[in-house]
């Protein structure tokens, strides 16, 4: 008997653990900002210092987004600490899928 494959859910993992579509939505959004700030303390070496430093926090507050504290940031502070970083933060809004 053959293992059926997965099949990629078009929703989005907050969706599927019943956030509500707006919740799952700002989730998602919280999730992929943090994983690029992650990304850039790591492309760039910085020491949690360093990057409390450059982004205008204090330390525990640059390890909670490594540890995925996602509770603990708003969309407007991650694009702040992006922003002060010297990245540059793009918003792409596409109409919604329709429901499967």
């Amino acid at each position: 008997m053959m293992k059926p494959k997965p099949r990629p859910s078009p929703r989005t993992v907050f969706a599927d653990l019943g956030f509500s579509p707006v919740e799952a939505e700002n989730l998602k959004v919280r999730a992929e900002l943090m994983v690029a700030l992650t990304k850039l303390i790591q492309s760039r070496g910085l020491t949690q210092s360093a990057a409390a430093q450059l982004f205008g926090v204090s330390q525990p507050r640059v390890s909670d987004p490594v540890r995925g504290k996602i509770d603990r940031f708003s969309v407007d502070m991650l694009i702040a600490m992006l922003g002060a970083a010297g990245a540059h933060v793009t918003v792409i809004v596409r109409r919604a899928r329709a429901s499967a």
